[in-house]
C-alpha cells in the first residue's frame, strides 16, 4: 500500500486550489500559479483545508501513480508558499558567472563563453566573493523545472574527479581519485 498517497495534503494559508476538467489540479498562491494534469484513475477532492487522493485499485501502477501524485500537489503548494532555492558552485581558476536579467553568462574554461538562457518562471543571481568560489542561485516556485535547469547548468562543465574543478551543486560531496604515484 502507498504510504505516502494516503497522507493528506494540507493546504497552506494564502493557496487556493481547484481541480478542473480533465482532472487538471492548479494551484495558486502569492510565489505564482502552477498546473498539473493527473492521471484519470486517481481521484482529487478538496475539503476544507486538505487534499485528499484516492485510487480504484490494489494494482502496482495505481499504488505508484497514489503517491507520485500526491507528492507532486505537496511539491506545488511548497512551490507558491515558501519557493525553492538551488545554488550552484564553480570550482576553478578563472571561473566566473554574470548575468543580466535571465541570461546567465558563464566563462568555465573554454576558448569562449557560454551564454544560457533561463526560463522566465526562474529567477537567476550571482554571486563572488573574494576568497570564495562563484555562485549562481536560482530560485522557482517549480521544483520540477528549477531541477531541470539546475542540472542542464552543471552539465555544462561537470566536475572532475581529480582536482573537482567544474561546476557542482553547494553541499555536494564529490568522489575523488589519487593521482599519478610518485616515481621510485
Amino acid at each position: 500500500m502507498s504510504r505516502v498517497g494516503k497522507n493528506p495534503v494540507k493546504i497552506a494559508k494564502g493557496v487556493q486550489v481547484t481541480v478542473g476538467k480533465d482532472n487538471v489540479v492548479t494551484v495558486k498562491g502569492p510565489k505564482g500559479e502552477l498546473k498539473q494534469t493527473i492521471d484519470p484513475d486517481i481521484k482529487v477532492e478538496v475539503k476544507d483545508d486538505k487534499i485528499e487522493l484516492a485510487r480504484p485499485t490494489e494494482q502496482i501502477r495505481h499504488k505508484a501513480m497514489h503517491g507520485l501524485y500526491r507528492a507532486l500537489i505537496n511539491n506545488m503548494i511548497v512551490g507558491v508558499t515558501d519557493g525553492y532555492t538551488k545554488t550552484l558552485e564553480l570550482v576553478g581558476v578563472g571561473y566566473k558567472a554574470t548575468n543580466q536579467g535571465n541570461l546567465l553568462d558563464l566563462s568555465l574554461g573554454f576558448s569562449h563563453n557560454i551564454v544560457v538562457e533561463i526560463p522566465k518562471e526562474l529567477t537567476v543571481a550571482t554571486a563572488q566573493e573574494k576568497g570564495k568560489n562563484p555562485k549562481v542561485i536560482l530560485t522557482s516556485a517549480d521544483k520540477q523545472l528549477l531541477g531541470q535547469v539546475a542540472a542542464k547548468i552543471r552539465s555544462l562543465r561537470k566536475p572532475e574527479p581529480y582536482k573537482g574543478k567544474g561546476v557542482k551543486f553547494e553541499g555536494e560531496i564529490l568522489r575523488r581519485k589519487a593521482g599519478k604515484a610518485a616515481g621510485k
